[in-house]
């Protein structure tokens, strides 16, 4: 009886090699966007999870352009209440900032906080905030990748 049970051709995943991987580029607008809600739709794009070669430990992502990130919206009384920390380890050096200072000062870095906040915490993570572009303004310097609108 156990030699019926040997099997002889395991199931293989397809993993796709660096030559076969294709990165498009896409431009999100960000006015009047839910904050969580962009921030799921980048994270997602980064990762290549809307394509079917997606591979969990490789960069099977596209590269995202976001513009207009002052014009990002939070809901509630986030503007306020939300907080963002910063620390450099040395003591009493703790610095506090709310969502909606930090909008006024750096809108770009409140969505790569959002993202960053959905992708892996390792090399893979890190390489994959690289492909994300963000922009206060309307402008980016991207035209020559010819980027995609992305409607969400």
């Amino acid at each position: 009886a156990r030699g019926l049970l040997k099997r002889t051709h395991a199931m293989q995943s397809y993993v796709p090699k660096p030559d076969e991987i294709r990165r498009e580029w896409v431009v999100m607008d960000a006015s009047d966007k839910v904050l969580g809600r962009l921030a799921t739709e980048v994270a997602r794009l980064l990762r290549g999870k809307h394509k079917p070669d997606f591979t969990p430990f490789l960069d099977t992502g596209d590269f995202v352009v976001v513009v207009n990130a002052e014009q990002v919206r939070l809901t509630g009384n986030k503007l306020e209440n939300k907080k963002y920390y910063r620390h450099s380890g040395k003591p009493g050096s703790l610095k506090v900032e709310t969502a909606k200072e930090r909008i006024e000062k750096y809108p770009e870095r409140v969505i790569q906080a959002a993202v960053w906040g959905m992708l892996p915490k390792n090399r893979l993570g890190r390489k994959l905030l690289r492909k994300l572009k963000v922009y206060s303004g309307p402008d980016h310097p991207h035209q020559a990748q010819q980027p995609k609108n992305y409607v969400f």
